[in-house]
């Protein structure tokens, strides 16, 4: 696993032979943070060999075992170790280039990366802003009367349904009382 030439990493500039010069220029911020994603999945598989070797291991628990067996599978288990030192160095050096290249920027606050239209092509109209108001106290007003408007209606019906089952019940009680 070789990692990318980065620019400025002390190397003469003409060290390297056509195209690949042209490569170890384009590396930019955006390729660097490739490279880190790439590294970083790297780190993700390597440990997840080293827990499945691990799990694959016997414990030396006075049972005999194989040295051969565990040699193999503990020189494994340090070469992984060993590699993975070198992806998180490798991830490191990323890391901080992007830091150096990205150190001169601006950030950017997060309220301007959201896009929205705006009717008058004005942000601060007050007018526009008043008659917001206006029209949601009017509109709150309708809502207040329209639910006061329901509230008698549902008690008109439940009136009714008492009358109903009023007179329902009177009339099972005359048929009851005439059998």
């Amino acid at each position: 696993m070789s990692t990318p030439p980065l620019p400025g990493a002390a190397m003469a500039p003409g060290a390297f032979p056509g195209p690949q010069a042209q490569a170890a220029r384009e590396v930019n911020t955006a390729s660097l943070c490739r490279i880190g994603q790439e590294t970083v999945q790297d780190i993700v598989f390597r440990t997840m060999e080293i827990f499945q070797l691990l799990r694959n291991m016997q414990l030396p628990n006075g049972v005999t075992y194989h040295t051969a067996t565990y040699q193999d599978r503990l020189g494994k288990l340090q070469e992984h170790l060993r590699q993975l030192s070198i992806l998180f160095r490798k991830l490191r050096l990323v890391y901080d280039k992007c830091n150096e290249n990205c150190a001169g920027l601006d950030p950017v606050p997060i309220e301007q990366l959201i896009p929205y239209v705006e009717e008058d092509g004005s942000k601060h109209d007050d007018r526009g802003a008043a008659s917001q108001l206006r029209f949601a106290s009017e509109e709150r007003r309708e809502i207040l009367e329209v639910n006061k408007k329901l509230k008698q209606k549902n008690q008109q019906l439940k009136q009714i349904m008492d009358q109903l089952r009023n007179l329902i019940w009177d009339i099972n009680a005359m048929l009851a009382m005439r059998n």
